[in-house]
């Protein structure tokens, strides 16, 4: 008979840990004092990454309901673990990024306002676009966070401007989740039957609202912080974005690989990336180490 007084608990494994795709419960806490410009002391970049992420609510709310909507279909029970994995960290995702956006909003910053127009728009799209459509576009906005991502653990320069320890936390943790799940949503396209014209229109449309939406946004951003004006660190902001080795056109090549007919996401190797990226936020002295967080239960 075993000793019931010796014998150890045993902890559940979630699905998303099951699939290596672990929805992590933070609580990272943005003081009112944090640092007004705290990427690269720079208002342009600084309300450019606070503009994405007043995108992100709303935006990862559509995507887990687009996978939602063909989840029934699945019966493979790996593919089944995936997608609890990724609905647990992209709900995860939005509760952060609400907090982060709660910063900007004292700060002056329409953050807010921004998410709850985001809201309304992708509501709409959800009545006007057939269900594959809505998957599509969410495969097609998945990539763009896998990229922008592994852009994000691969730059060491890029880590640096983010001079907010928590700030880091934040953008880092969601960078190594983007990555962990960033075939799901694709896979469950492939899987209900999801062709290729549509995958690249979806891509097409996407790209064309992130261009429109981000724009305005982050106008909104600059012209509420008094600096839409300030032509000189503008046009330092625009070049460290836009200009000769920028941010975005090292990623063009990537994002390009999107339109090839044989694409899938996992031909972009992360796999040592993120191995090295979980010892460096989560073991014993790691970046995350003495972040309260617990892995959310099964989505």
């Amino acid at each position: 008979m075993a000793d019931t007084a010796t014998s150890k608990p045993t902890t559940r494994m979630t699905a998303g840990e099951r699939a290596g795709i672990p929805p992590r419960r933070m609580d990272f806490k943005f003081a009112d004092d944090t640092k007004r410009y705290w990427y690269a002391d720079n208002a342009f970049l600084t309300t450019f990454w606070t503009t994405l992420s007043a995108l992100f609510p709303a935006g990862e709310t559509f995507f887990i309901d687009s996978v939602k909507n063909y989840r029934h279909q699945v019966t493979e029970s790996k593919l089944k673990d995936e997608i609890s994995g990724f609905i647990g960290q992209e709900a995860m995702h939005t509760k952060e990024h609400q907090a982060f956006n709660d910063m900007g909003d004292k700060h002056g910053l329409p953050t807010l306002q921004l998410d709850k127009e985001l809201w309304w728009l992708l509501d709409i799209a959800k009545k006007v676009f057939p269900k594959k459509m809505q998957l599509a576009t969410t495969v097609a906005l998945e990539h763009y966070t896998a990229i922008l991502a592994e852009q994000l653990l691969r730059d060491k320069q890029h880590q640096e401007n983010i001079q907010d320890p928590e700030a880091l936390k934040l953008w880092m943790w969601h960078a190594l989740e983007e990555n962990e799940h960033k075939a799901v949503a694709y896979d469950v396209y492939q899987l209900t039957g999801g062709g290729y014209f549509t995958r690249v229109f979806a891509m097409i449309l996407a790209t064309l609202g992130f261009i429109i939406f981000v724009g305005q946004g982050h106008i909104r951003l600059l012209w509420a912080n008094g600096t839409l004006f300030n032509l000189k660190d503008n046009l330092k902001g625009l070049w460290s974005l836009w200009g000769w080795k920028g941010l975005f056109p090292r990623l063009l090549f990537k994002y390009l690989d999107f339109f090839r007919p044989g694409f899938h996401p996992n031909d972009h190797d992360t796999v040592q990336l993120l191995d090295d990226w979980r010892h460096k936020m989560l073991d014993e002295g790691g970046m995350l180490a003495s972040q309260p967080y617990s892995a959310a239960q099964n989505a």
